[in-house]
């Protein structure tokens, strides 16, 4: 009797039944019938039974592979993608260079860089864009070695400082004196300066170990606008800082400040009143209100004013002018300082007279330069000129604060967010 073997047509209801013999022998005739049932009525063999390991296996190993080859091929193209970035990065470092090799800074390489460093042994502290260290040149020359992380700005930072740094020739900015630009590795040459940044000596006269005393306070604030006017104004192009705050300001043995780090800076021409900017630069607390949005004003060289406007009230306080236990920007104390001003500035806990003018020269001033709008705000040449004219000649500007509530309620900014530094932010050409 034959035997049969039955096939499930796929997408059919029936089940074919054909003879063994038929093909075991080679020859013969072909028996096959059909038997047709309803859908759902058709049933299989192994229905209801569990699958074998066997039959596991050929479902999960053929996923998986395909899932490993899938893994591959994307970290294949992330790797790829990396290095051509980071390559195109360099390319584009070096053809800025090599338009700047008639310029005085130093080229050094990273091997000079180490030996200068000592294998990166005195750290002298860290910022958002990189850690700096001290160094010796082999003329015995003191230096800061800036060794920017190779994660930021894709080189523009770089770009920017060398750049920047190359045209300018002030006593109240930092001098570059050389870079390294090999491979990832990037960093920045300048003079050390002992007395390290303004932050360190930003203290109330009680504290007598930091405090400088008023006069030489006013010395540095002057010294600091000159810096910005020659920004502004001395140089083929004008140059926008973008973040001045103590903490890029370095004073020298004589207490003569300069100002540093310009990894964030702008050019524009001086014809040109605003800038284009596609996302908020700077160091929170510094940053003036229409960086953060168009809303109150066009970004212009009147930013920078603002910055310079917070950092002399800081100086005048003896502390940050920011606190992240309040709830919003309007209760900082720059807004005590103006009442002090209008009211009984007595309160001003300064005894000797001279100083006092001083201090209430330098809050006045400040608050002229954190005036909310930026037309309010003076330029940085009529800012020089206050600060070397008498107290009595000056009058107590408006509150700012008060403006920028009847600009608009979102005018009010949450103090947490304050007090935290920007990274660079890449803009697009």
């Amino acid at each position: 009797m034959p035997s049969f073997a039955y096939l499930i047509q796929e997408g059919h209801n029936s089940i074919n039944l054909v003879s063994k013999t038929s093909f075991q022998s080679g020859h013969g005739c072909f028996v096959a019938c059909n038997i047709s049932k309803q859908e759902s009525e058709l049933e299989t063999p192994n229905e209801g039974k569990p699958k074998t390991g066997k039959e596991y296996e050929s479902i999960i190993l053929p996923i998986a592979g395909a899932s490993l080859l899938f893994s591959i091929l994307g970290a294949s193209y992330h790797v790829y993608h990396y290095y051509r970035k980071r390559g195109e990065d360099q390319e584009r470092v070096e053809t800025f260079l090599k338009d700047y090799e008639a310029l005085n800074p130093t080229r050094f390489s990273y091997a000079d860089i180490k030996r200068i460093t000592k294998q990166f042994k005195d750290k002298l502290g860290e910022g958002a864009h990189g850690a700096v260290y001290k160094g010796k040149l082999s003329s015995q020359i003191l230096v800061a070695v800036k060794i920017l992380n190779s994660t930021v700005g894709e080189g523009k930072e770089f770009i920017n400082e060398v750049g920047t740094m190359s045209k300018v020739h002030h006593v109240n900015v930092v001098r570059l004196l050389g870079y390294c630009a090999d491979g990832s590795h990037r960093a920045l040459v300048y003079h050390f300066f002992p007395n390290g940044n303004l932050q360190t000596f930003i203290a109330t006269s009680s504290d007598k170990e930091t405090f400088l005393g008023w006069n030489k306070l006013h010395h540095i604030a002057l010294g600091i606008a000159k810096g910005i006017e020659y920004l502004h104004q001395g140089c083929d192009q004008r140059i926008l800082h973008f973040d001045i705050n103590p903490y890029n300001v370095l004073l020298d043995d004589n207490f003569t400040p300069k100002i540093s780090d310009f990894g964030l800076a702008k050019l524009c021409s001086k014809n040109r009143s605003t800038v284009s900017m596609t996302a908020a630069r700077g160091t929170l607390g510094y940053m003036a209100p229409e960086v953060f949005s168009r809303n109150f004003g066009n970004v212009s060289y009147k930013s920078d004013i603002y910055s310079y406007g917070m950092l002399l009230l800081e100086m005048v306080g003896g502390r940050k002018n920011t606190n992240a236990s309040q709830e919003t920007f309007q209760v900082l104390y720059p807004n005590w300082i103006h009442n002090l001003l209008e009211g009984d500035d007595t309160y001003i806990p300064i005894d000797d007279d001279g100083d006092f003018r001083i201090a209430k020269k330098l809050a006045i001033v400040g608050l002229w330069c954190i005036q909310w709008h930026p037309v309010h705000r003076p330029s940085m040449k009529s800012v020089v000129q206050m600060l070397e004219a008498e107290e009595d000649e000056l009058k107590v500007p408006p509150n700012p604060f008060e403006s920028a509530a009847a600009t608009s309620s979102s005018a009010i900014i949450p103090a947490r967010f304050l007090n935290m530094e920007l990274e660079v932010i890449p803009e697009a050409d």
